[in-house]
């Protein structure tokens, strides 16, 4: 079954990578043909996943109609903010139910929707059937074959498994879910989760507050979950807690590096700027605040997280907030 990778970034290209090298027929479309030349001439994204070497059976292409023809598999790599527009341009090529396995992080900012509601509207009237991949897993450690788990969401158990099985190789182990819902939402969140954390630790504020955010961050990403259909076990496993820690702890999260310098003081315009890969929980901020709002959930790490990067918050401040709310049982 040949599989079309749609997103040349880091985790696009590490994915892609990975799946060539364990033998399955994959094609990555980037939407840069400088980037295809590089691949092609380097055998390395130097501009995404500089010093990795990808797999010599990996073809990679800007053409989407060479990308697309004769896949059984569409996995989406593409910034969650551009998923609806890119989506709706492959339209045709897709052909009727596609498989569409989404690795895109976030909430669309403008709707307030989850990956899987932007594909079903993107695609609306072609009958996609979805499913969604996240969980622990940095992109550069998955190009270089090191043991990591993850999780994928389809409503579907009998797709899930047969995606599980395609996807799975000696050193990436992937567990099946029907709570698509869950695994997308702890995926998007934990980014936002990993800011904060980032804020503390560039504040030198140390290990237990660290630790503290982690738990809460966790317990915020269960109550929206829930109250958006989702099962609050599912934050728990690997898309969740597992995917949580990592990018709060790792210093190879863009998220948590984001976290960081706003923490010793940098501007988010001057972070930003000198970023060539997307922080998806930049903009996740702001559609997750929203989100709460519209839901009446209370999430007051994230709160405080979008009073930073939107209102220009003082950080510092924010975490004493955080610390002065009103006691209450855990």
């Amino acid at each position: 079954m040949k599989i079309a990778v749609l997103g040349a970034g880091a985790w696009g290209t590490a994915l892609a990578s990975m799946l060539a090298g364990a033998g399955r027929d994959t094609v990555l479309w980037a939407r840069e043909p400088e980037v295809v030349d590089d691949i092609r001439t380097s055998g390395e994204n130097r501009t995404f996943l500089p010093g990795v070497a990808l797999s010599d059976a990996l073809a990679v292409t800007s053409d989407p109609q060479e990308a697309f023809a004769g896949a059984g598999v569409f996995l989406v790599v593409i910034p969650s903010q551009f998923l609806r527009a890119s989506l709706a341009g492959f339209r045709e090529l897709m052909g009727e139910n596609p498989v569409v396995v989404c690795a895109s992080k976030g909430i669309e900012l403008d709707t307030l929707s989850p990956m899987s509601v932007v594909v079903e509207d993107a695609l609306r009237g072609a009958g996609p059937r979805y499913a969604v991949l996240s969980g622990p897993s940095f992109a550069a450690e998955v190009a270089r074959s090191m043991p990591t788990s993850v999780s994928l969401g389809c409503a579907d158990p009998e797709l899930g498994r047969e995606l599980r099985e395609l996807f799975s190789n000696s050193f990436f182990r992937v567990y099946s879910t029907t709570d698509y819902r869950g695994v997308e939402l702890g995926g998007a969140m934990k980014n936002v989760m990993a800011i904060a954390t980032g804020i503390a630790d560039g504040l030198e504020f140390g290990l237990d507050a660290r630790a503290a955010l982690i738990t809460r961050g966790l317990a915020e990403m269960s109550r929206l979950g829930q109250a958006m259909g989702a099962d609050a076990k599912t934050f728990m496993g690997l898309s969740g807690m597992g995917d949580l820690v990592l990018t709060c702890t790792g210093d190879l999260s863009r998220n948590r590096q984001v976290g960081l310098k706003l923490g010793r003081g940098m501007s988010l315009e001057a972070i930003t700027g000198e970023m060539k890969a997307v922080a998806e929980g930049v903009k996740t901020t702001k559609s997750l605040y929203d989100l709460s709002r519209a839901k009446g959930v209370e999430l007051p790490i994230t709160e405080q997280v979008y009073k930073i990067i939107y209102e220009g918050k003082e950080p510092g401040q924010a975490v004493k907030e955080l610390m002065g709310r009103e006691l209450k049982e855990e």
